[in-house]
């Protein structure tokens, strides 16, 4: 026992002081990307090709990116000789609405617009059952990554629980396989009103790379009242965490 106590007072502190300081980013993280039309005048449309899930579209001349298509591979950065579209370091990509996550060269810096009957109701204590809906584990390790020393999810009042009867809502990950459709509606029913919905993830959002096919729902967006959209695939942890923060109110604008 002295020999476990003497290797933990040795190791000391090792939580992240976020979100009271900048978090230490990996040098190749891609965060909000940007769109330059002034490096595309003659909008060539490459990097409309190049993407892999058909994030990108052109509308009047216009290109537009849906964060929740994209999987941030940088396939539209790298194949555009001008550098029309580039990835900054912002962490900050979660919204609360469907239509928040289609960006453009108009769009200006985007705003979270908290839900305060959610920071009334949670903002002190929230308890999630998570359901990995045919993930690959990249979204489900970056969650669980959550509740280690590192981040200390629960110094913030919130946890992850086993039991949806325990829960005060739902995180969900992956493309929602036909086979996870009814447990994921059994698990949703299962959690007491009111609830929170939360997807993570390209899948979860829009069915990522895997959208368009039969055997897949295209993620909970038209499965169940989506509350936090948290993009990425997978989203960084500190992307993670700083979206459910701003859903109960830790971080405000």
């Amino acid at each position: 026992m002295l020999q476990v106590l003497h290797s933990r007072l040795k190791q000391g502190y090792k939580t992240i002081d976020f979100p009271d300081a900048e978090p230490a980013l990996p040098e190749k993280f891609l965060g909000m990307p940007e769109i330059n039309p002034a490096k595309c005048p003659d909008k060539c449309a490459t990097c409309l090709s190049i993407c892999p899930v058909d994030a990108i579209t052109q509308k009047h001349k216009h290109l537009f990116i849906d964060l929740g298509r994209c999987i941030f591979c940088g396939k539209c950065r790298d194949i555009c000789p001008k550098q029309a579209i580039t990835f900054t370091k912002d962490w900050k990509l979660a919204t609360t609405k469907r239509d928040d996550l289609i960006i453009s060269s108009h769009t200006k810096e985007k705003k979270f617009n908290p839900n305060p009957d959610i920071i009334k109701l949670f903002g002190k204590s929230l308890k999630l059952r998570e359901v990995s809906a045919g993930g690959c584990n990249a979204c489900e390790a970056d969650c669980n990554v959550l509740e280690t020393i590192g981040f200390d999810l629960g110094r913030f009042g919130i946890q992850f629980v086993a039991s949806p009867r325990h829960a005060d809502g739902i995180l969900v990950t992956g493309p929602v396989p036909q086979n996870m459709k009814v447990a994921l509606e059994k698990t949703y029913n299962a959690i007491s009103s009111p609830k929170v919905v939360i997807a993570v993830g390209a899948c979860a959002i829009s069915g990522g790379i895997y959208r368009g096919n039969e055997e897949v729902n295209n993620g909970i967006h038209e499965l169940l009242p989506v509350d936090l959209y948290i993009p990425g695939c997978p989203p960084h942890p500190i992307t993670i965490l700083d979206g459910l923060l701003r859903l109960i109110g830790k971080i405000k604008e």
